[in-house]
């Protein structure tokens, strides 16, 4: 049974016993409408009265009972309850009218200190170390799209005037691709190669050139973590991939932001960026030797995503449900977070759908290291694993949430 109306139960007795229950509420800030689920170990307990309030839920079953209160800023319209019903395994199952406070802050882009005439120092994301000292960019500037260069014959009615050249910074300058940036090695970084070939016994030019014909040698990685941040693409050209470095202004003591959080910020902002710039919603996310790794199909990006924060002893992150007993009522977690549709393609899975796709103009490539592809394909499957049993999968697709 469940009540919709504004009030709050009395509470009989000077002790009840409480109970933990998995909550999900996925709601849509464009429609302001939302999905709420309820454990599934409701079903042990039935019956059960549901007491619906504009902030709060009072979940009722015997002598157990749990208030849910809903984040700051969320509130449900009682009234507008509807589509009630129970399915096994996922737990109660309503649609509700929602509201969610527009003042709600979103995260900062990754790029947001990355402006011209403006301090900044580039830092190593697994461990704080900085790899760029304090640097003042004249320029930052896009790159074109990626296939630029196929679509010259188009632009020029004679012939290409860019063949053979690459897009390279000058000093203070700062060039941001699709998922890199640009720049050009600073004075100490090339000179200490130099000197280093010298002490080898080889002209400089010779042992740099030797250098960058060598995949391994060409990678940029982390003198403290020895992480890999990027690759060297020419003599004074470095060019670091956005998910390995922080750009931030200079200071001495750097935050460092969890890997598999910031990692899945970047690449949350970056498909919300492509879809609203370039209306493009299906990606092929592959490694720097074209490897596809993952197919990313973006549903939607204003979610607002309320879930547990708690896991059960049975391990199982939703449906918990456990005998704890509780003082106070529960709250629970919100985020910003994209609706995504995903396909693994390691080990030739998915292979017939990848030829498809890579043949589809619409689909857009994005290159990241191997070791990112495999570390976003985790975050995935781990969102996958924590919805309802019902929500994981659509149209053949899983599904999963990335948090902004």
């Amino acid at each position: 049974r469940a009540s919709a109306a504004p009030a709050t139960l009395a509470r009989v007795g000077s002790r009840r016993a409480v109970m933990e229950i998995g909550v999900f509420l996925e709601v849509r800030r464009g429609l302001q409408s939302g999905l709420f689920i309820l454990g599934s170990q409701l079903e042990h307990r039935l019956p059960v009265d549901i007491l619906v309030n504009p902030t709060l839920l009072e979940v009722k079953t015997g002598e157990h009972c749990e208030t849910i209160n809903l984040p700051v800023g969320v509130r449900i319209a009682p009234s507008s309850c509807r589509g009630l019903q129970y399915i096994s395994g996922d737990g109660l199952h309503m649609r509700l009218q929602v509201q969610v406070d527009s003042n709600t802050k979103l995260v900062p882009a990754w790029n947001s200190s990355l402006r011209a005439q403006k301090k900044c120092a580039f830092y190593c994301q697994s461990c704080g170390d900085n790899i760029m000292k304090e640097r003042v960019f004249r320029r930052v500037l896009p790159l074109p799209n990626e296939n630029w260069s196929t679509f010259v014959e188009e632009w020029c009615c004679h012939p290409d005037p860019f063949v053979n050249r690459v897009l390279q910074p000058c000093n203070d300058d700062c060039f941001l691709g699709d998922t890199y940036l640009l720049v050009k090695a600073d004075n100490e970084s090339y000179m200490l190669e130099i000197k280093e070939a010298q002490q080898d016994g080889h002209h400089p030019t010779f042992r740099i050139n030797s250098i960058l014909t060598s995949k391994e040698n060409t990678r940029v990685t982390c003198k403290r973590c020895k992480a890999i941040l990027g690759e060297r693409v020419s003599l004074e050209t470095l060019k670091y991939y956005i998910t390995e470095i922080m750009v931030q202004p200079p200071c001495n003591d750097i935050k460092i932001i969890p890997r598999s959080q910031f990692v899945e910020s970047v690449i949350a902002q970056l498909l919300v960026v492509f879809s609203s710039a370039r209306s493009t919603f299906r990606f092929c996310l592959q490694a720097q030797d074209g490897k596809p790794y993952i197919l990313l199909w973006l549903l939607n990006s204003d979610t607002l995503l309320v879930k547990s924060a708690r896991k059960s002893s049975s391990g199982n992150v939703f449906t918990l449900f456990d005998n704890n007993t509780r003082t106070s009522p529960r709250s629970l977690e919100a985020s910003n977070a994209i609706k995504i549709l995903y396909h693994p393609c390691t080990k030739s899975c998915n292979k017939e759908l990848v030829d498809v796709w890579g043949n589809d103009i619409g689909v857009h490539s994005l290159t990241f290291p191997s070791k990112t592809c495999l570390e976003l394909l985790v975050i995935l499957t781990l969102s996958n694993r924590s919805l309802p049993p019902s929500l994981r999968c659509m149209n053949s697709f899983q599904v999963a949430f990335l948090r902004l």
